[in-house]
């Protein structure tokens, strides 16, 4: 696939503009997700999931129309297709007032750093455990 450094907002819609640039995290051009393929079974539920390339592209759209907050999502959300949906969940659950201890959330903001590259969503999670520190909403130490 031909990649392009930077998405500009003539590209938006990226089906309708560029679907050539569109592929599915297991590398199925967009062209490819037809009903037709999917009733053949040559498309399942892996198949029609968004990509992180694809959600690049997004925020790079969204930034250059001055949409800084949504390009951040996009970018972290992109960061999230690496990471297991269940270790997802675990995490969204350890995020929770009072559910864990400063520590445990930095052990989980390195790895997610170190074993899935991603640094947007760790650096979340560091500052989510400041704030939660100033606010008093980690888990207390059992005695």
């Amino acid at each position: 696939m031909t990649t392009k450094t930077t998405m500009t907002a003539a590209d938006y819609p990226l089906a309708t503009r560029c679907p050539e640039r569109i592929q599915t995290p297991t590398g199925k051009p967009l062209t490819d997700i037809t009903l037709e393929n999917v009733l053949a079974g040559k498309v399942g539920p892996q198949d029609v999931r968004i990509s992180r390339e694809t959600l690049e592209y997004q925020a790079q759209i969204a930034e250059q129309m001055q949409r800084h907050a949504i390009a951040r999502n996009l970018r972290r959300a992109g960061e999230l297709i690496a990471i297991p949906d269940s270790r997802i969940l675990e995490i969204y659950n350890a995020l929770r007032p009072y559910r864990s201890s400063t520590e445990e959330l930095l052990a989980i903001a390195d790895e997610l750093e170190n074993q899935y590259q991603a640094t947007i969503t760790a650096a979340f999670i560091r500052e989510s455990a400041e704030v939660y520190r100033q606010r008093d909403k980690l888990r207390k130490k059992e005695a």
